[in-house]
Parts: structure tokens; sequence; C-alpha cells
């Protein structure tokens, strides 16, 4: 389960060109797949693009910068 996805955690990072904190745009197989929340956990990950998600029980959120559009991913560690 990710402490992210489940609210149970909020990750504060500041972006490294302005300073401002990253917002939490969510998993990142939520956009590569606009449907794939339909599947089960599993499946999503075998197609999410990171080889070692599903093995590493990690959860890959975009995190952006609403100020200066910098955007980069987070490999949450699931509980």
């Amino acid at each position: 389960m990710c402490p992210l996805c489940n609210s149970l955690k909020v990750l504060e990072i500041n972006c490294p060109t302005c300073h401002t904190r990253l917002e939490d745009s969510g998993k990142v197989s939520d956009f590569l797949d606009p449907y794939g929340h339909y599947n089960d956990e599993e499946t999503v990950k075998m197609g999410d693009g990171y080889p070692n998600t599903a093995k590493d029980q990690i959860c890959p959120h975009l995190m952006v910068c609403k100020e200066c559009g910098y955007d980069e991913v987070r490999f949450i560690q699931e509980e």
C-alpha cells in the first residue's frame, strides 16, 4: 500500500530551481494509461515503465512545481 496514494503521508520536497514546494501529481501510471486505475495494482506496475516497481514494492509519483514547471519522479516505498 502506497502511503501517498492513500493520504497517510505527505511528501515535502522543494523545487531545486525556484525552491517552491513540489506538488504530488499522483502515480506516473495514471498519466501513461488514463484507464489504468481500473486494473489491479500488479498489472499496472508491469506496464508503468519502471522494471522494479513490483519487485521492490515502490510507487512512482510525479512531483511538479506549479511555479516554474520543473518535474521529477520520486519512488515511494510501499508499506
